[in-house]
C-alpha cells in the first residue's frame, strides 16, 4: 500500500498520533465491528495509551476536516489506536493481511516521527538565523535612523531664516 495513503489516515488527537478503527479495519479488510470485537476480547492488551474512544467533540472536530466522508452513520464513537495500539493489534488479528498492513502502518508512523525530528532541527536552525539576522537588521535600522536624523538636521539648517547682511544682486 502506498505510504501517502497511510499517512493521510493518521491524525493527531490528545497529543498522540492515531488511526481510527474504521480506517484500520478497511486496511485489514475486515468489518469495523469484527476489529472492535477482537480488541474487546483482549481488552487488557490495550491500555489507554494504546487505544481510547473519541469524545463526541473530538469526533465532530475530526469529521469537520473531511470534505467528504467515506463512513456511513455509526451509532458508536470510533476508537483511536496509537502506534503502540496498532502494533498490539498484530497479536490480536493474526491474518496474513493484518500482519502485512501492520508492518506498513508502523513504517508510516516511523516516517512521521523522522519528519518530525527533521522539522525540529529545521526550526532550531531558523531560530538561530533569526537571532543572527535580527541583530544585523537592528544595526541597519539604527544606521538609517541616524542618517535620517542627520538629513533632517541639515534640511532644518538650510531652510532657516538668515539674519545679518544680505548681498543683493545688482
Amino acid at each position: 500500500m502506498e505510504q501517502a495513503i497511510l499517512l493521510s489516515k493518521i491524525f493527531t488527537i490528545r497529543g498522540a498520533r492515531i488511526m481510527l478503527d474504521v480506517d484500520i479495519a478497511g486496511l485489514y479488510e475486515v468489518q469495523t465491528k469484527t476489529l472492535n470485537q477482537a480488541v474487546k476480547r483482549n481488552f487488557d492488551r490495550f491500555p489507554s495509551d494504546f487505544m481510547f474512544q473519541l469524545t463526541q467533540e473530538e469526533w465532530s472536530n475530526l469529521r469537520s476536516q473531511f470534505v467528504t466522508t467515506s463512513w456511513g452513520g455509526s451509532r458508536y464513537l470510533p476508537y483511536a489506536f496509537t502506534e503502540h495500539g496498532i502494533t498490539m493489534l498484530a497479536s490480536v488479528l493474526k491474518s496474513e493481511k493484518a500482519i502485512k498492513m501492520n508492518i506498513a502502518i508502523v513504517r508510516a508512523f516511523i516516517a512521521l516521527r523522522e519528519v518530525g525530528m527533521h522539522y525540529h532541527e529545521l526550526a532550531v536552525k531558523i531560530k538561530e538565523l533569526e537571532k543572527e539576522y535580527n541583530r544585523q537588521f537592528a544595526d541597519i535600522y539604527e544606521a538609517l535612523k541616524i542618517l535620517l536624523e542627520d538629513k533632517q538636521q541639515r534640511g532644518d539648517f538650510a531652510s532657516r531664516t538668515r539674519i545679518g547682511f544680505k548681498n543683493e544682486p545688482d
